[in-house]
C-alpha cells in the first residue's frame, strides 16, 4: 500500500478524544483506527503485535542482523484534537500547488490563503492533501502512523537494510494530554525512541514546555442589583481581575522561541460562581516555577479582598524532555544525519507544546521528537505536503540502518 493511500485510509477514520472523559482512552472510536493499524502489522509480518484494553498498541520489526544492535523506537498517536471534529474527514489532493488561493469550501467560503499562512509558498510544485473546511486533517498525528508503518513495511520489502530490533508503539489521548499515562515503558524494551509528532519537514526537537494547568473557582456573593452596594461579589468581575492582574505580553499571541506564557483558555459562569481556566508554560524550569508562584500569588491576594472565595487548582502537566535527553544527545545527532543523509536540513528547535515523548523522557525512555510534516494542526486549515509525508518514513528506515551499520560487531 502506498503511504499516500495509507494515510487518506487513516484520516477517514474518526478518533477525536475526549477530555471531559475519564476512561482509557477517552473515546471507544480510537480502536477503529488501532483495531485497522493492529491488522496491518499482522499482515506485513511484524511480531509480537499487542493491543491492549487500554488501546495502546505494540508490535515488533525483528532484527536481521547478527551484530549487537540497539533495540530502537518509534512511537505516533491515534487521537485527533478536541478542538475540531475529526468525523467525516474528506481529504482532497491539490496537484503541484501554484501559489494561489485554495478554496476548501466554496459554501461556507473557507480559502487556505498564503497572506494568512505564508508557509505555503514552501511547497510551491508539490502536492498537497487538504480538507473540504469542514473539519481537520488529522495529520496529527496519523502522519506519523502512516510514516511508521511505512517504513516498517520498506523494512520488511528490503532485506538487504542491515537493522537491528525496531518497536513501535501507537497511543490513545496524546492531545488530551493522556499519551504516556499508562504507556508501559518496560514492556516497550527500546533503550530510545522517536516520536514523529512534529511539523514542518526538518523538524527536531528536543526542548519542550514545561506544562502546567490552573482552574481557579471563584464563589460570588448574588443579591439584588438594585441593592447590591457594599454586598454583592460578582464572581464573574474577579475572574476578570485575576486575568487583567497578569502580565499582558505573556500570552500565545505574544510569545515566540524560549518565551513563556500564560494561556486563558476558558471562563465560565455567572454572578454566583464561575471558574477561570489556564495552560503555564515556559522552557526555562526555574520561570516555570516563578510562573506558578504568581499564579498562586495572586489568587492570594484577590482572596485577601474577596474574603476567600477564591480555590487554586494548580496541576503539572510535563517537563522539558532536554533535562533526560541532553546526557544521551547521539539519539538526536543519528535523526539528524539520517536527515541529511536523504537530502533534508534539520531544523533543531524547541517545541512550542509538548509530546508523548516529554513524559516518556522522564519514565526513563529518552524520546526526542521528528517532523511528521503537517502544517496548522487542529483546525480546517490543516494540510500535508506529500513529499514531506514520504521523507518523514525515509528518515525513519535511515535511522535503523545508521544505528545498525554503526554498532559493534559480535
Amino acid at each position: 500500500m502506498d503511504i499516500l493511500d495509507r494515510f487518506i485510509k487513516y484520516a477517514r477514520i474518526d478518533t477525536q478524544s475526549d477530555e471531559n472523559s475519564t476512561q482509557t482512552p477517552s473515546t471507544q472510536k480510537q480502536f477503529n483506527l488501532a483495531r485497522e493499524v493492529e491488522k496491518e502489522a499482522l499482515e506485513m509480518g511484524l511480531t509480537d503485535v499487542n493491543l491492549d484494553n487500554n488501546c495502546y498498541l505494540m508490535a515488533t520489526l525483528p532484527s536481521n542482523t547478527q551484530k549487537e544492535v540497539p533495540v530502537i523506537g518509534f512511537i505516533a498517536h491515534f487521537d485527533t484534537s478536541p478542538d475540531m471534529s475529526g468525523a467525516n474527514v474528506n481529504p482532497r489532493i491539490v496537484k503541484a500547488y501554484d501559489g494561489e488561493d485554495i478554496l476548501l469550501n466554496e459554501v461556507n467560503n473557507v480559502v487556505l490563503s498564503p497572506s494568512d499562512f505564508p508557509e505555503l509558498l514552501h511547497h510551491l510544485g508539490e502536492d498537497l492533501i487538504v480538507t473540504d473546511g469542514n473539519t481537520l486533517l488529522g495529520a496529527d498525528d496519523k502522519a506519523g502512523i502512516a510514516e511508521i508503518m511505512d517504513a516498517m513495511q520498506y523494512l520488511v520489502d528490503h532485506p538487504e537494510i542491515e537493522h537491528g530490533t525496531i518497536r513501535i508503539a501507537f497511543t490513545p489521548d496524546e492531545e488530551i494530554g493522556r499519551g504516556a499515562d499508562k504507556f508501559d515503558v518496560a514492556k516497550f524494551g527500546a533503550q530510545w525512541a522517536y516520536t514523529m509528532d512534529g511539523s514542518e519537514l526538518g523538524e527536531l526537537e528536543y526542548e519542550n514546555f514545561n506544562a502546567a494547568s490552573a482552574k481557579i473557582a471563584i464563589r460570588g456573593r448574588n443579591v439584588h442589583p438594585g441593592y447590591a452596594k457594599g454586598k454583592m461579589i460578582n464572581a464573574l468581575h474577579v475572574a476578570n481581575e485575576l486575568v487583567a492582574m497578569l502580565p499582558g505580553r505573556e500570552r500565545p499571541e505574544q510569545t515566540e522561541g524560549y518565551e513563556g506564557f500564560f494561556h486563558l483558555i476558558g471562563i465560565n459562569g455567572t454572578v454566583d460562581e464561575a471558574m477561570v481556566s489556564f495552560i503555564i508554560r515556559d522552557h526555562d524550569r526555574m520561570k516555570f516555577e516563578s510562573r506558578k508562584q504568581l499564579m498562586n500569588d495572586l489568587v492570594e491576594r484577590l482572596n485577601g479582598q474577596y474574603e476567600n472565595r477564591l480555590s487554586l487548582e494548580l496541576k503539572d502537566q510535563y517537563y522539558n524532555m532536554k533535562e533526560k535527553v541532553e546526557p544521551v544527545m547521539f539519539v538526536v545527532d543519528y535523526a539528524s544525519r539520517a536527515m541529511e543523509s536523504v537530502g533534508i536540513k534539520p531544523n533543531i528547535k524547541p517545541i512550542r507544546g509538548g509530546t508523548d515523548g516529554a513524559r516518556l523522557s522522564f519514565m526513563g525512555l529518552p524520546c526526542p521528537n521528528i517532523f511528521a510534516g503537517g502544517m496548522n494542526f487542529h483546525g480546517r486549515y490543516e494540510f500535508l505536503p506529500v513529499p514531506s509525508l514520504r521523507k518523514a518514513a525515509a528518515v525513519i528506515v535511515k535511522i535503523a540502518e545508521l544505528v545498525a551499520k554503526e554498532s559493534n560487531k559480535q
